[in-house]
């Protein structure tokens, strides 16, 4: 048996909606109307409801418009992801998927061989970070050394880094995967730079921290990193008592 199919809204209340762009409104209208005069709602209540529509439709459109304006490379979330698998520490994994480390822009920096689920862990808080209403962008390090020097030939680096930074994640993936040149370390460096307590950095390696000193910005001293490994097989931070990631020292990762 076929459910009813409520009736159209009026033609006139169509091209207002059209008009004032409220199409969620609009295509959750007839359902409500029809609804809420079956069951006698507060005219109060329509609208409020009406209105609810709309903004959960426009959020969720802007949810998807930040998704693919940060480009990711497999769209794997916290769903997919096994903490239990991870030698990752369940407290420290816990803390992060809180993301009250972007709140106070601090950056975050995984490391461990290939394989062991950097970015999927990355990419899976970067998911949780856009439902969370906020910004990300994702670059690896060669797209982002890419970006940077497309810029610096029409003259517009500063530009485009300030579009970078408008976001309040920034993802650098892949480093070490290849030999980083000078140009690499520059355009890592302006990012990093311009990020300087504003906004959030987290990067993926599969060089240790200490080991990365060719392409980390000596301003890095100065900034607090959460770190954590991806495998047991090197000396990797403990969560605190509390379960909040224990900052990596910044001078075991720039020297």
């Amino acid at each position: 048996m076929s459910t009813p199919t409520a009736p159209p809204i009026p033609d006139e209340l169509d091209r207002i909606l059209r008009r004032m762009r409220l199409p969620y409104l609009r295509t959750a209208a007839p359902d409500v109307l029809a609804t809420a005069r079956a069951q006698r709602w507060d005219p109060a209540e329509v609208l409020r409801v009406l209105l609810a529509e709309e903004v959960t439709g426009r959020d969720a459109a802007t949810r998807r418009m930040r998704r693919k304006a940060a480009s990711f490379p497999t769209g794997k979330t916290l769903a997919s992801w096994r903490p239990e698998e991870s030698s990752i520490p369940q407290p420290t994994q816990q803390a992060l998927v809180t993301l009250e480390w972007i709140g106070r822009a601090e950056n975050l920096a995984v490391a461990g061989p290939s394989g062991t689920g950097k970015s999927h862990f990355v990419e899976a808080l970067a998911h949780a970070a856009i439902e969370q209403d906020l910004r990300v962008a994702w670059f690896t390090l060669e797209s982002l050394t890419t970006t940077i020097s497309t810029a610096k030939v029409d003259g517009t680096v500063a530009r485009t880094v300030a579009r970078i930074c408008r976001c309040d994640l920034i993802v650098v993936d892949d480093i070490g995967m290849l030999p980083a040149g000078q140009e690499a370390a520059e355009a890592f460096y302006r990012v990093v730079d311009a990020a300087y307590e504003r906004r959030s950095v987290a990067v993926t390696s599969n060089i240790h921290p200490s080991g990365s000193t060719r392409s980390c910005p000596r301003r890095w001293r100065r900034r607090r990193w959460t770190g954590c490994c991806t495998t047991p097989t090197w000396s990797c931070p403990r969560a605190t008592a509390t379960g909040s990631p224990r900052p990596w020292p910044a001078r075991g990762w720039c020297h």
